[in-house]
């Protein structure tokens, strides 16, 4: 089955002739080519542009190695453009063109070239690069399938899909394999071959080791709090490595860039102010995490967490980890200073909602334990409790939702029920 991703499509054609570069990032094999070269292109021709004004190029395919020089592609794009009506260039993994920067300004003088590029990495979105095309690159980052997408191509019930999902993630070649082998040998050797490979080679990493260390400690800190210096300590102490608290800054960084991993930082509800270290670390791809892992670390907590995470940045929002301060009255009578921590605080313009992921609700005990972060906010926003048990939606007398995962995930408008 098909798996129509209509909101990166609406992404595109609400972009279409605005004189900017559409650039589309994400990791790779999260479904970049497909949108570009089956979505994007079959609506194009929907509204009736002929396939010579439709120009694509696959930059990572051997047979298209030539194009990388960049004037044999810009003498191919110029050749190709014969007339005044508008044309549109597709061009995939767009990193891989030399001098791409110079060569997507020369293009945006070509007033009739509408321009669509891929990228797997995030360098030529960096503030240099983005100063290079004079304000005229316009990202669309492109997620895994969400939940709600994979469900298109699943062919089991809801639960079993959400059991798979929670497992190999939502890289849209899962969905066309049958065995549990086939799935962890693609993600393990995917991670291995195709991400390791290309952050060596970017960054020019001799230390391997050390770099797949790391990646593990993040994978297994998934929804826990840390900072460089944490796992700087974690290296000696475990590891008995002497791994710099600089390396590892900049490992994480390579890992940010290629869009593996994404920092969540700690806002103050209170004092409407970002604290800054220790933050938390999610994994783009949960299948990849657990890959990575060997399938081993399947805390379903956690991993949920990580899910909830990437479903509310799928959706558009800025997500944080929300810390509420309090006081609380200890045995000597003394007030002290505590934090209370809210798994997210999901932002998107004017629209906010506070959100605690529970795996299960089993006594009164642990919904005290989730409801009280929330209800020491001190504000009208929406508060939410996701919880993987199967109930229904209910709001409480506190005005604190509590709904079901799959509700919350298979239904876009859910954070408004």
């Amino acid at each position: 089955m098909e798996i129509k991703r209509e909101k990166y499509l609406k992404a595109l054609t609400n972009r279409m002739h605005n004189g900017m570069i559409k650039v589309i990032t994400g990791i790779r094999r999260c479904g970049k080519s497909y949108l570009i070269f089956k979505i994007f292109k079959n609506y194009l021709k929907e509204i009736h542009i002929s396939d010579d004004h439709i120009i694509e190029i696959a930059l990572d395919e051997r047979k298209n190695k030539n194009y990388r020089n960049p004037d044999v592609l810009l003498d191919y794009v110029e050749n190709k453009i014969k007339d005044n009506e508008l044309y549109y260039l597709l061009l995939d993994e767009v990193q891989l063109l030399d001098e791409f920067e110079e060569v997507l300004n020369s293009l945006l003088h070509i007033s009739n070239l509408d321009i669509y590029v891929t990228g797997s990495n995030s360098r030529f979105l960096s503030k240099d690069i983005i100063t290079e095309f004079r304000g005229r690159g316009d990202e669309i980052h492109i997620f895994p399938l969400t939940f709600k997408e994979y469900m298109q191509g699943y062919s089991g019930d809801t639960y079993r899909g959400f059991a798979d999902y929670i497992m190999y993630g939502g890289l849209p070649l899962i969905l066309s394999m049958k065995t549990e082998e086939q799935k962890v040998e693609y993600l393990t050797r995917l991670f291995e071959e195709t991400y390791i490979k290309d952050i060596r080679e970017r960054n020019r990493i001799d230390k391997i080791q050390e770099l797949n260390d790391l990646i593990n400690v993040l994978a297994s800190a998934v929804g826990s709090l840390t900072n460089p210096s944490k796992i700087e300590a974690t290296f000696k102490s475990k590891l008995h490595s002497d791994i710099s608290i600089n390396t590892i800054r900049q490992y994480i960084a390579f890992l940010q860039d290629a869009f593996m991993i994404h920092e969540a930082q700690r806002f103050d509800v209170k004092g409407r102010k970002y604290i800054g270290s220790p933050l938390k670390y999610y994994f783009e791809d949960v299948g990849l995490r657990n890959a990575r892992l060997g399938f081993r670390q399947h805390e379903e907590t956690h991993l949920m967490e990580n899910i909830l995470h990437n479903e509310l940045r799928a959706r558009g929002f800025n997500v944080d980890v929300g810390v509420v301060p309090i006081r609380k009255t200890v045995s000597s009578g003394e007030r002290e200073r505590s934090q209370l921590e809210i798994d997210f605080i999901a932002t998107l313009g004017s629209r906010k909602y506070y959100i605690q992921s529970a795996f299960s609700l089993p006594d009164e005990e642990k919904i005290k334990q989730e409801k009280t972060p929330l209800l020491n906010v001190g504000d009208s926003f929406k508060k939410i409790i996701i919880v993987h048990d199967t109930l229904n939606i209910r709001r409480d007398d506190d005005g604190i939702t509590t709904m079901n995962i799959y509700d919350f995930l298979l239904n876009e408008h859910s954070l408004d029920m």
